[in-house]
């Protein structure tokens, strides 16, 4: 017989991080059972302190603050599973003339699918993160809702997040600003917690992304190699160092003086050729989406007050959607949109009220689609 879940004990993914230490807190003077885990995924060199440790940081870290607390702390080990799920993803997008959003892919199929196992191993009814997001009921339907603090909203990065998992999951930070969050840990004496800096950038990437393709992917120069840059009639501009170096929507470090401020408009990674172009040349008035998914789907399709964001910040844009024959989806932004990027998330809301997601194909032949839209 499976052992019954203690309703009142919660697993909290520890990364040592003012966020997460905060989560603990306030889970244990709300009178939860706390029980700590640290995954272990990427070991940056710059996350160990000394060349003798054994363990990086983080883990030191949020091993500290579990004794400090006395509560339950486990480590995951995860470094094989996170290099063969969430980075191989990262490298094979870039291949693929894709830029990818990696924090996407990780919360479903790595970070929520580990808690959840931890979570049934250590008979935690919960799982809990320091994600600046919150969550509402409605009906037997949970829908993510935006932060409190809509500069440090997360919610974009969980919308591949199933029922299954948000039934189990308690976000205590959602409704503060993260200047409250500090404010809280300096106020329990946790000074160093409370004054420590958040870092914003994919946590297994240190500077440039390009250098971390060639490191983990030392044939990327061999298989791509040098292309041309072209314009939007196909006349060549000048070479380039390869697809992959380049992103939508990209004016700095073009290496190439055409007179006026040029932008990355398309990537062709069958002719390895960069489309330039102008600032105007990257607005569109439609995008095309798949493999979406959608919490109420009637609401979905029908609401007219459906926005969606395809950046991570960037501002909802008021949108209409249409389905297509081959289960992707054609977006109709109501105002124009810019720098519409292949492998990063379109996510759509009601108000603050995250009802679904895709990722943003290829916009490749498009006007076959948009001819007949009046």
């Amino acid at each position: 017989m499976m052992k019954k879940k203690d309703n009142r004990r919660v697993l909290v993914g520890m990364s040592g991080g003012l966020d997460s230490s905060a989560t603990c807190l306030m889970l244990q003077e709300q009178g939860y059972e706390v029980v700590g885990v640290t995954m272990r995924a990427w070991d940056s060199p710059s996350k160990f302190t000394s060349s003798l440790q054994e363990e990086p940081d983080y883990i030191l870290e949020a091993r500290a603050l579990a004794k400090q607390l006395g509560i339950e702390y486990h480590v995951a080990d995860e470094r094989e599973g996170f290099r063969q799920v969430v980075v191989q993803n990262f490298i094979d997008e870039y291949m693929q003339g894709r830029t990818p959003n990696p924090c996407v892919l990780c919360n479903p199929l790595f970070k929520f699918r580990v808690l959840m196992e931890w979570a049934d191993r250590l008979d935690c009814a919960y799982i809990s993160t320091g994600h600046y997001t919150r969550l509402e009921q409605r009906g037997d339907l949970i829908y993510i809702l935006t932060g409190e603090d809509l500069k440090k909203d997360q919610s974009y990065f969980l919308w591949r997040l199933g029922q299954d998992v948000l039934k189990r999951c308690i976000f205590p930070l959602g409704g503060y600003r993260k200047e409250e969050v500090r404010h809280y840990l300096y106020e329990k004496g946790y000074v160093y917690k409370a004054t420590s800096k958040e870092s914003m950038e994919v946590c297994f990437v240190e500077g440039d992304y390009r250098d971390f393709l060639r490191e983990y992917q030392p044939d990327i120069d061999r298989l791509i190699g040098p292309g041309k840059f072209v314009n939007a009639e196909g006349v060549m501009l000048g070479t380039h160092k390869g697809y992959a170096y380049y992103t939508i929507g990209q004016r700095k470090g073009l290496e190439i003086a055409l007179g006026k401020p040029a932008y990355v408009l398309k990537l062709n990674p069958a002719k390895n050729t960069v489309m330039l172009g102008d600032a105007e040349q990257l607005k569109t008035q439609y995008m095309l989406v798949e493999q979406p998914v959608w919490v109420n789907e009637q609401e979905f399709f029908s609401s007219p007050e459906l926005t969606v964001r395809i950046r991570y910040r960037s501002k909802p844009i008021p949108c209409e959607v249409r389905r297509l024959e081959d289960t992707r989806l054609l977006v109709r932004f109501q105002v124009e949109a810019s720098s519409v990027t292949p492998g990063q998330s379109a996510v759509f809301y009601i108000g603050n009220r995250l009802v679904g997601g895709a990722l943003i194909a290829s916009q490749r032949g498009i006007g076959m689609y948009t001819l007949d839209v009046s």
